[in-house]
């Protein structure tokens, strides 16, 4: 990637985005124009009638979708415009640069690609919430006055949370071994996607987050970390870290810390997952007890899917992974959450194919990868079909395709109706437990934020395409927080019976 010092523009160059080895290329799979591939294209063109037209036109005519169009300047007799496009991936940006180029009368000066310009030197910064001009504000923030502080602190412990930071900061911790869907690409490669965490966490929730990415895929290192920094935070929001390792990062962190510890990874997926469930049964009415689930993928995400749904009353999930259904007695290709998958799952003990288990089930819930179901194969399902396909940025079966076939279809893209989206649940819920100081986010927890987040859509207005609310509904977090706090009060794990309000320095 080039910089321009003057412009600070970048160049478009595909070995910025190379997938790591063994990883499909995202590019290949995006169906339409997006603005995550957003580009911005300084022309120097002709001053004559007809030029811009030319440049539209062709931009219309190799698919990209053009957003904005701005004067820069001029030079001589030509106008220097910004055009702003989204295309459908990399090699499609390219393409079309490369088209432009050739109109004669047109000189493409250079390109930026928005998505590198938004992340240019971070996207997070820590600011002073108190003013540092005077000597006076300089003795109370620090020496000697400071000194005081953290007395109060030293000889009553919980006062760190009314005199600190810890009150509203989360730390969110990966070691970079399962970003999105690029896999194991190391810390600092998974700063960015961290940051962005920390983003939504204040965005939605008022939520002072901080990226941790540590240099090790040791589980005890990665705990001892944890412990060692928890004294700062008032949570951790554990976070792209490969199975079945995160489970007992989490395991461990739950038992050994005295502040919540969350893999979204699992437990936020498995929330909305739930709370779109809630509402999907509404319009076809079928009760979590009858139905019959299939779930494609036993990793991380889901594990803790089915595991939620089984708290809610589901009784009968089969899961398959690449070599087939998971059952009690199976040797190839466990770990021990799988066995505790097979022991829990799957009553029957159904050993047949993914395409078999689909006869007469009512929701296939899909968190492997593209592909993993042909669509014809859907209609083996009972009445009223409900598909989750979650993979991303491919979902394993595309909606258009499931249509003739499925009553409700959600994914987790957000240029479909019924985003599955882990934003709906984080912020919310350690907003909930950041309020209560809370020990710990157990499944009553869960369960109620899911409810809450079912509850943001009234029945008047539930739908096929509108079973889980938008990532912007202002509702969500703060219904989400405030379930939350009631259930951590009544299962006996909030320090605080009466949440303090959130400070407006804070927001």
């Amino acid at each position: 990637m080039i910089v321009s010092k003057h412009h600070i523009f970048c160049e478009l160059n595909m070995t910025s985005t190379k997938q790591p080895d063994g990883v499909k290329n995202a590019d290949l799979h995006n169906s339409k124009p997006s603005a995550s591939y957003s580009l911005t294209l300084r022309v120097k063109i002709t001053n004559q009638p007809g030029m811009l037209g030319k440049i539209t036109s062709l931009i219309g005519e190799v698919g990209g979708d053009i957003g904005a169009i701005d004067i820069h300047g001029f030079e001589n007799d030509a106008i220097i415009r910004d055009i702003t496009i989204k295309v459908k991936d990399s090699g499609h940006g390219e393409m079309l640069v490369e088209q432009v180029k050739k109109i004669p009368g047109i000189e493409v000066v250079n390109v930026s690609d928005r998505t590198f310009l938004m992340h240019l030197g971070g996207k997070i910064r820590v600011t002073n919430k108190v003013p540092l001009k005077t000597r006076d504000d300089l003795s109370m923030a620090y020496t000697p006055g400071v000194a005081r502080v953290c007395m109060a602190i030293h000889n009553e412990p919980e006062n760190v949370y009314k005199l600190t930071i810890k009150r509203n900061t989360v730390a969110v911790i990966t070691d970079g071994t399962a970003v999105l869907g690029l896999g194991d690409i190391g810390p600092e490669a998974a700063l960015p996607v961290m940051e962005g965490k920390a983003m939504l966490f204040k965005e939605f929730g008022k939520v002072d987050a901080f990226p941790i990415c540590l240099a090790t895929k040791d589980v005890e290192e990665i705990i001892q970390a944890c412990k060692h920094i928890a004294p700062v935070f008032g949570g951790i929001n554990l976070e792209d870290i490969s199975a079945p390792r995160c489970f007992e990062v989490e395991e461990r962190l739950k038992k050994e810390l005295d502040i919540p510890v969350f893999h979204d990874d699992q437990h936020g997926t498995a929330v909305v997952v739930l709370a779109a469930l809630i509402n999907a049964l509404k319009i076809v009415k079928k009760e979590m007890s009858s139905l019959k689930v299939i779930v494609s993928g036993v990793g991380a995400a889901g594990v803790a899917c089915s595991k939620i749904l089984l708290n809610a009353g589901v009784k009968n999930v089969i899961g398959f992974d690449r070599l087939g259904a998971i059952y009690k007695g199976r040797g190839e290709h466990m770990n021990y959450m799988k066995d505790w998958f097979a022991d829990h799952t799957n009553p029957t003990g159904f050993k047949g194919s993914i395409q078999d288990a689909l006869e007469g089930a009512d929701l296939y819930m899909g968190l492997s990868g593209p592909g993993t179901i042909e669509a014809s194969a859907l209609k083996k399902m009972a009445r009223d079909p409900i598909v989750f396909a979650m993979a991303n940025p491919t979902p394993e079966v595309m909606p258009e395709e499931a249509a003739p076939y499925v009553r409700i279809m959600a994914t987790g893209r957000s240029d479909y109706p019924n985003q599955i989206n882990n934003v709906l649940c984080f912020p919310g819920i350690f907003r909930g437990a950041l309020d209560c100081q809370a020990t710990d986010i157990n499944e009553e927890m869960k369960l109620a934020a899911a409810h809450a987040i079912a509850s943001c859509i009234s029945d008047s207005e539930l739908n096929e395409d509108y079973i889980i609310p938008g990532v912007f509904n202002p509702l969500v977090a703060q219904r989400v927080a405030e379930e939350v706090v009631k259930v951590a009060i009544k299962t006996g794990v909030a320090r605080k019976g009466t949440p303090d309000p959130v400070d407006p320095i804070e927001q």
